[in-house]
């Protein structure tokens, strides 16, 4: 009953089976078990992927043909907010894209993503225990690595060369090892769900009833990602294939609590009610079955990734903040390059020096991007004039960064981490410094009792992101609307504006703006 490998894989979701299909594709010889402790794998949050792990998805993984028969293709993000619940939904102020995505996005059930991947592991020859229940795990160093496993046939002794952990939030590793940490600094809880009845966002009620709207954009709503923004939360509305909509809340537990409630359900649905948007979309919106969760503590991370004989992939490394959807870019990231390293040490390469290395850049990287794009984001979430800055600076530096780095050669993109070298430190420092700035402007605003007061009659259409020249200029309209909102704040405010902290009011009314048009 014992099993002799050169690789054990905890865990056969997105994470443990990419890492594996890479390995066998790279040493078709290699012998990789992968223990995997759910019969089936259940939907998930990721449902969204962005520019970086789409680029994963197809040229890595060459995953175009399926995610194009078998999921939905994304057409961007959209966020919306409003002044008050009072608002048409037409009055809300909308950010996003103005034509279709010009770079490969895709809105995934997880559930079928994650089988996929998993039986294309088992078919390039990895060995598949399923289900099966991990019960003990002894680290010992490269080659002398056990495992105890539960299954239904009996207990397994597991002897591998390597171990890798893709156990997702469970981070068996991490936690067993005592190198878990939670990210205090940044306290985000979640509740979300699926739901049937959501609103077309594209059909002929909306467009008759709201003519502005309807001829305001050229490509598809109902395929993006579109945000609800508020102080202190955000929400997302994302299709999925077949009709059903992924609804969740994010919050940050300093500046907001959700409704009270009996159900988790009725809490969720009461906050999307709250904003006009999702009082228009929601309307009809029921539940699927029973298929809402909470997560509390969403930030974590874990202080090494790599070891003697040992190392993490995906979720089990850590997790930062599903606002730009980045989650299966740590995925993408951390497969690829724990890919290299073991195969560089089963080849016989010491690789304890590029381990240091790795584990160095791990933790720079997720603090980095922290610091840059997170900390202390909740405070401007719901002020339009704020997050439209936020925007177009944090995607124009995304496409530069890691977009750029990963399209200019998938093979090698994504055995770094983004942030590494003297360009992306400068990066990082320069990021962290608006998005300081951005957090400090929102708290004055709200002293001062106008957070919010450009939140309607305008919207932000942008003609697409791509990794090229163009996207400076888009770069530099973010960086003229921070400073245009930094002079406001230098300014007194006008006598329109009722000074509450707690009530933002309408300073003035804006004409609707079109980025590509200059307007």
């Amino acid at each position: 009953m014992d099993i002799s490998c050169d690789v054990a894989i905890i865990g056969g979701a997105f994470s443990g089976a990419s890492t594996a299909l890479l390995l066998k594709r790279k040493h078709p010889g290699l012998k990789i078990l992968i223990i995997e402790k759910s019969v089936e794998f259940d939907r998930k949050v990721g449902e969204s992927t962005t520019e970086v792990s789409s680029c994963f998805l197809t040229k890595v993984l060459g995953l175009s043909g399926y995610l194009g028969h078998h999921h939905l293709a994304k057409q961007g993000l959209r966020m919306w907010f409003c002044d008050s619940a009072a608002r048409s939904f037409d009055e809300c102020v909308e950010i996003g894209a103005l034509y279709n995505s010009r770079l490969s996005g895709f809105q995934v059930d997880r559930s079928l993503l994650d089988s996929h991947l998993l039986d294309l592991a088992a078919g390039s020859g990895c060995e598949l225990l399923r289900p099966a229940r991990l019960t003990g795990c002894n680290l010992r160093g490269v080659g002398k690595n056990t495992l105890e496993v539960s299954t239904k046939e009996g207990a397994r002794t597991v002897s591998a060369k390597w171990v890798v952990d893709a156990s997702g939030r469970a981070a068996f590793l991490a936690r067993s090892r005592q190198i878990y940490h939670p990210l205090t600094a940044h306290p985000t809880n979640a509740i979300w769900g699926r739901f049937s009845g959501v609103k077309d966002w594209d059909g002929v009620e909306l467009q008759k009833r709201f003519p502005s709207y309807g001829k305001s954009c050229r490509t598809s709503r109902a395929w993006a990602t579109n945000h609800l923004m508020g102080f202190g939360w955000w929400c997302w509305i994302i299709p999925l294939r077949g009709g059903d909509f992924s609804l969740g809340l994010v919050y940050d537990s300093r500046l907001f609590t959700p409704p009270k409630g009996d159900s988790l359900a009725g809490r969720l649905q009461e906050h999307f009610l709250s904003h006009p948007v999702g009082r228009e979309m929601l309307a009809d919106a029921r539940l699927v079955g029973n298929d809402v969760r909470a997560y509390s503590s969403m930030p974590y991370y874990s202080e090494e990734v790599i070891g003697d004989g040992w190392c993490i992939v995906g979720d089990a490394a850590g997790f930062l903040d599903p606002l730009y959807s980045p989650g299966l870019d740590f995925c993408a990231f951390t497969a690829q390059g724990i890919q290299g390293l073991v195969s560089r040490s089963l080849m016989g390469e010491d690789i304890s020096e590029a381990s240091e290395a790795y584990n160095e850049q791990f933790l720079f990287c997720y603090h980095s991007w922290f610091e840059a794009i997170y900390r202390d984001k909740y405070f401007y979430l719901g002020d339009a004039e704020l997050m439209s800055a936020a925007f177009l600076l944090d995607i124009s530096a995304y496409i530069l960064g890691p977009v750029w780095q990963v399209f200019r050669d998938p093979d090698t993109g994504f055995a770094q981490f983004p942030f590494q070298g003297v360009p992306g430190r400068i990066a990082a420092t320069l990021m962290k410094f608006y998005n300081g700035r951005l957090s400090a402007l929102a708290r004055r605003k709200r002293e001062r009792g106008c957070y919010g007061d450009r939140n309607a009659h305008w919207r932000l259409l942008v003609g697409g992101f791509v990794p090229d020249s163009s996207v400076l200029r888009t770069l530099f309209r973010g960086l003229g609307r921070w400073l245009r909102a930094e002079l406001r704040n230098l300014l007194p405010l006008p006598a329109a504006v009722s000074v509450t902290p707690h009530r933002p009011a309408i300073a003035e009314t804006q004409a609707p703006e079109r980025e590509h048009a200059g307007v």
